[in-house]
């Protein structure tokens, strides 16, 4: 049987990564303001946003199965979410070049009265870059609009030197949390 979803975001890496696992899906992107509330703990502040996403679909499709998901990165307990600009991305790759982070990623599913939400965290290491290279990535406009400023499944890939934990976590939402929150929904990828 084949999962169908309602996908509660306009992200394109979430949906080639819904595509890689077969789950057929359609967009409804959220109207729901993110938060970035620097009290909350990381794991706390993405899943209350992935949640917030989903129950916001759910208002305009209230009897599907609804995905969101939101990813920080979270370096020296201080949150990156997207930057405000190329400024704010060359900033962000300049103090994350060169050392370790985590990227969190909450994931949330609803269907009718029934939620599930969970997170992940990945540890990632990115190379020590001059400004020269940072501007030059920038400039490219690829890290504008994602958490941290860097797409580990694109070009930012060359940016990373190691990683600790689930890969797609890190793109924007982790297969192997998914298929079991799916399975908890009796949905089965395989």
């Amino acid at each position: 049987m084949t999962v169908r979803l309602l996908l509660a975001s306009a992200s394109p890496r979430r949906r080639e990564l819904l595509s890689q696992i077969g789950v057929a899906f359609e967009v409804k992107p959220s109207a729901f303001e993110e938060r970035m509330d620097p009290a909350l703990p990381p794991e706390q502040l993405v899943v209350q946003n992935a949640l917030g996403k989903a129950l916001n679909v759910q208002k305009r499709a209230p009897a599907e199965l609804i995905l969101g998901a939101d990813t920080v990165v979270v370096f020296n307990r201080r949150i990156y979410g997207k930057p405000t600009g190329p400024a704010d991305a060359g900033r962000m790759l300049g103090e994350l070049q060169g050392q370790w982070h985590t990227v969190y990623t909450g994931i949330a599913l609803v269907e009718e009265r029934r939620w599930r939400v969970a997170e992940r965290a990945t540890r990632v290491k990115l190379r020590a870059m001059t400004p020269a290279q940072i501007a030059a990535y920038v400039a490219g406009g690829e890290p504008l609009d994602k958490a941290g400023s860097y797409a580990i499944q694109g070009l930012g890939a060359a940016l990373v030197e190691q990683i600790d934990g689930c890969y797609s976590n890190v793109v924007g939402l982790s297969l192997p949390l998914l298929v079991d929150l799916l399975a908890e929904f009796d949905r089965r990828v395989f």
